[in-house]
């Protein structure tokens, strides 16, 4: 006697008798498959990588093809910042507090060797990789990189969300300074080394 094999997870059945067809599938990939093709960017461009973004959104490479054209420049209506050029210590509160403000469920792309490792600019300026300050998903080389390069990382990205898991606790997990880590810049330090030059998180404006 053989053992009757275990069905596909993703079935899609049909009456041959003209009835009304069903469909089975896992609650996880049907969640993802959406989650995946409705991606919407906050676009997050300061340098070079910024055009390169801009061309990626445009007629020739047409972002659309993967449901992303929808950009939003809230980060309130955003799931994946895409941070395209270098980011300077100034800054850096700026990009953290627009992590912080994107609901879950949220990704990152670091694109560009300035936002993945601080590129030529390593200096006291800048900062050496995004990675210090928020959790980042994909990382796209290049200086900057071509079009082709951030949408063969946005399928990166898709494949990505399509393997998550509602079962695992670990991938909603915010980012948190580590005190043993010479890596993660922890808010206060931050802080300090924005604020001599003024840093527009902090600043207030009086009569409004």
């Amino acid at each position: 006697m053989g053992l009757t094999p275990r069905p596909e997870p993703n079935v899609v059945s049909y009456d041959p008798k003209g009835g009304e067809g069903w469909v089975t599938t896992r609650l996880d990939f049907l969640v993802n498959w959406g989650r995946a093709n409705s991606l919407w960017p906050m676009p997050f461009g300061t340098a070079c990588c910024a055009i390169e973004f801009m061309a990626t959104a445009a007629a020739q490479f047409d972002l659309a093809r993967f449901g992303m054209e929808r950009m939003s420049f809230s980060p309130r209506q955003a799931d994946v910042l895409i941070c395209a050029g270098r980011v300077p210590f100034k800054l850096a509160p700026v990009l953290r507090r627009i992590w912080q403000q994107m609901p879950q469920p949220k990704w990152a792309i670091s694109m560009g060797a300035c936002a993945s490792t601080g590129g030529m600019f390593d200096n006291y300026a800048v900062v050496q990789g995004i990675d210090t300050i928020i959790p980042v998903d994909v990382y796209v080389p290049g200086c900057p990189p071509r079009p082709e390069g951030l949408i063969y990382g946005i399928m990166m990205l898709q494949e990505k969300v399509k393997r998550e898991r509602a079962a695992d606790p670990s991938i909603r997990h915010e980012m948190e300074p580590d005190p043993t880590s010479q890596l993660y810049i922890p808010p206060s330090a931050i802080n300090e080394l924005s604020e001599p030059f003024g840093n527009a998180v902090h600043q207030t404006r009086s009569g409004l």
